[in-house]
């Protein structure tokens, strides 16, 4: 197996931690079962796809999360439902729910309760480093799941990818650099991110979408993700051909996510 690219202590401790979670699912959950259940869930193909891609002209992925790593507690009243509902109403084109509970404080029942409550697409925002997880995502009704190129080898993408595309989920790949880039482009994505959040010092860069979108060719989505906070660097994203944007710190630390997403939707130029 490929050795992976060089990441940071704390995404090293993530990616050992979760892997440790899989393997403590598949010794409870048997992986046969999930397989049965995922043929008779009801996918929902390019639904995800089509709606960051051909929907407003500043389509916005809002996501939902307790806590992170690097902030620690960003919502105390948190209420997955409710803050997803009021994302709808403002006018997100998606919802990211965050499955991972001991670093985000999310759990895959939040991504199961929003999809019941909303008629958006809903991204599973996790560590997928096993293909369980991936039967599990179609089983809780996830439009489409997260991959971080930096958290797998090329064959673990490869795989995944395919797996994904069989069960009808689509794919935000994840770039941080453009090593991620070149790796993901060969694997003929729709849709690529850009999280301009450095792995190793967790800061954020604005200017890591804009070096990056550049090498990634005009028919393929692009969204950026992380540290975006008005409409001002969405519209400057938006004009390097940027289509979609994942936001989630500076919607989720108001006291009201919905309002403050409204009001970043506000009436523009583009």
């Amino acid at each position: 197996m490929e050795p992976k690219p060089l990441m940071s202590t704390i995404l090293d401790q993530i990616l050992a931690d979760k892997r440790k979670a899989c393997q403590a699912m598949r010794a409870t959950r048997s992986l046969e079962a999930l397989r049965q259940e995922a043929a008779h869930a009801a996918p929902r193909p390019d639904f995800f796809f089509e709606s960051i891609s051909e929907g407003p002209s500043l389509a916005v992925i809002a996501e939902i999360k307790k806590k992170s790593p690097s902030k620690g507690l960003i919502c105390e009243n948190f209420d997955p439902v409710r803050i997803a509902l009021s994302y709808e109403k403002a006018g997100a084109s998606a919802i990211s729910v965050l499955t991972d509970e001991p670093y985000f404080g999310g759990t895959p029942e939040d991504l199961k309760r929003v999809r019941a409550a909303v008629t958006l697409p809903v991204l599973r925002k996790d560590f997928i480093v096993d293909e369980i997880q991936i039967y599990e995502s179609v089983v809780l009704g996830a439009d489409a799941v997260l991959l971080i190129a930096a958290a797998l080898t090329d064959s673990e993408l490869y795989a995944f990818s395919a797996l994904c595309l069989e069960l009808g989920l689509d794919i935000l790949y994840e770039a941080h650099d453009e090593e991620d880039v070149r790796r993901i482009l060969k694997l003929e994505p729709r849709i690529i991110g850009i999280n301009n959040r450095d792995l190793k010092t967790f800061e954020v860069n604005l200017a890591t979408t804009l070096r990056l979108a550049r090498l990634i060719p005009g028919d393929i989505c692009v969204v950026s993700e992380s540290g975006i906070r008005d409409q001002t660097e969405l519209l400057a994203l938006k004009s390097m051909g940027v289509k979609a944007f994942l936001i989630g710190e500076s919607l989720m630390k108001t006291t009201n996510p919905g309002e403050t997403l409204q009001k970043l939707l506000g009436p523009c130029d583009g």
